[in-house]
């Protein structure tokens, strides 16, 4: 069985920002901290009876929404509650989500305390009219004292979220961001583009973004400043300090387990290989979760068929690639279930082969959905 972690989902924030497509909801009034922390164990219960699951948990992350919101009594009673129903590996990462303007030094200390020992800061932009154009609620200067704030707590292994290919944003501005957050010594920084998803309001009302060649150049240059300063990219948006990535996601990635509980999560399990590997989820709704329809959270099957784009659409967000042996691992499946498919990314110079061993060459990390469709299954 593959490695097997943990993802918890708060849902609540204190504004929605306008770029934003996660299952993230404005607070309006008190949080249901006792209600919610109940169901989530509750719903945890239901899933390792569901999948019998017996192997022991490798990492943690909660996220949302902004899960630093809730109180530390409140996520006391949630890690303690997760410590009596499962397994946990000695010294596993446990990572907090977290944005500037929940910052207070007494709470994040209290937070490292309960063994909470990574967090993730959404920064996105250390510039106030930036800042202010993407809807965030704090300023360029909470930002940085978010950061003062974790490392005072005893937090030596945190990520700072940034975004570039802003509306408004320039080259330099970038450049600026990424300077100011390098100067901050996070172990990690995740550096993403902004896309105008569905169902957020810069999607139905969409600003104005720099072109395609002021983003691509902006980007490079950011890139070389992170490795200039040690910042070593792992994977498509990701950057880490040397052995310092963020170990949840990277079992994401390379298409490890993980269950998913909360309003809107989502989860994967391998029950057997290849004929029940399941994507589960849960109802999205804050309100129909807390009203027990959590225990009506659903799974599907990944069709074999499926299953090796599954797992390339996974592993090639990894510069470190994949081997054969690792695919059939994961999936149960012979390496020639990749073929032709495999064989033609190599002839394109979108792969490149060392012995077993696959990765991205530059051009195909440039262009990972042509790679993609090559997997697709028509009928």
């Amino acid at each position: 069985m593959p490695p097997l972690s943990l993802y918890i989902h708060i849902p609540w924030c204190i504004k929605k920002c306008p770029y934003c497509d996660f299952n993230s909801h404005a607070a309006k009034s008190g949080l249901p901290e006792s209600a919610y922390i109940a169901a989530l164990l509750d719903d945890l219960a239901l899933d390792i009876e569901r999948y019998n699951i017996t192997r022991p948990i490798s990492s943690i992350f909660i996220g949302g929404g902004t899960p630093s919101l809730f109180s530390p009594e409140a996520i006391n009673r949630l890690l303690r509650g997760i410590e009596q129903q499962l397994r946990l590996e000695e010294g596993l990462e446990i990572t907090l989500e977290a944005n500037p303007g929940t910052f207070e030094s007494h709470k994040f200390a209290e937070f490292r305390a309960l063994g909470i020992n990574r967090l993730s800061i959404g920064i996105q932009s250390f510039n106030d009219p930036l800042l202010k154009k993407l809807g965030r609620v704090h300023s360029a200067q909470e930002a940085i004292h978010a950061a003062d704030i974790a490392r005072q707590s005893g937090f030596d292994n945190f990520n700072l979220d940034l975004m570039f290919g802003l509306p408004g944003a320039s080259p330099e501005s970038s450049k600026i961001d990424i300077q100011t957050a390098i100067s901050l010594k996070p172990t990690h920084i995740s550096f993403y583009q902004l896309t105008l998803e569905p169902n957020t309001w810069f999607h139905k009302f969409p600003p104005k973004l720099p072109d395609d060649e002021t983003i691509f150049s902006t980007q490079k240059e950011c890139q070389q400043l992170l490795a200039d300063h040690g910042y070593q990219q792992y994977e498509v948006s990701a950057y880490s300090k040397q052995g310092l990535q963020c170990l949840h996601n990277v079992n994401y990635w390379q298409f490890g387990d993980y269950l998913g509980i909360g309003a809107g999560a989502h989860g994967k399990i391998t029950q057997s290989l290849p004929q029940s590997i399941v994507r589960s989820f849960k109802p999205k709704s804050p309100e129909q979760y807390l009203s027990n329809s959590h225990k009506n959270g659903g799974a599907d099957v990944i069709a074999v068929a499926e299953l090796p784009l599954e797992f390339i659409m996974n592993h090639l967000r990894l510069k470190q690639g994949f081997t054969l042996e690792a695919y059939q691992a994961a999936t149960g499946l012979a390496a020639a279930t990749l073929e032709p498919a495999l064989s033609d990314c190599v002839k394109q110079n979108l792969l490149i082969r060392q012995n077993n061993h696959y990765y991205c060459s530059e051009q195909g990390w440039n262009f990972l959905d042509n790679i993609l469709e090559k997997f697709i299954v028509t009928a």
